[in-house]
């Protein structure tokens, strides 16, 4: 059977700096199936191993990122629901403090 990985970086915009220390989860239906924080560099490298392909819930804590930077911010978390396929999948997150934008990355 095929398998899934999975990658993600997150890009904080409002400070244009890499987002460190955001806790990423990755949920199948209620499932927590990963999880992982964003390092220096704002990546999580492999988040958990090989996936089953299908749809996911991925989850960035990035209230509590903005939070510990004594930073006001209209979002707690937010989540992207995501097909996962055979193969690797990078997806970045974009956010700053009143925005965020993703997109399938390579």
């Amino acid at each position: 059977m095929a398998r899934a990985t999975l990658s993600t970086h997150v890009l904080d915009t409002t400070n244009g700096v890499p987002a460190a220390g955001v806790e990423v989860a990755l949920y199948r239906e209620a499932t927590l199936a990963a999880k992982g924080t964003t390092g220096a560099d704002g990546r999580v490298a492999k988040l958990g191993d090989e996936h089953e392909p299908g749809t996911y819930r991925l989850v960035f804590d990035v209230g509590a990122y903005f939070r510990s930077r004594q930073l006001d911010t209209f979002f707690g978390s937010v989540t992207l629901e995501v097909r996962l396929r055979d193969g690797h999948q990078h997806i970045p997150l974009l956010v700053s403090r009143y925005g965020v934008v993703s997109y399938l990355g390579s």
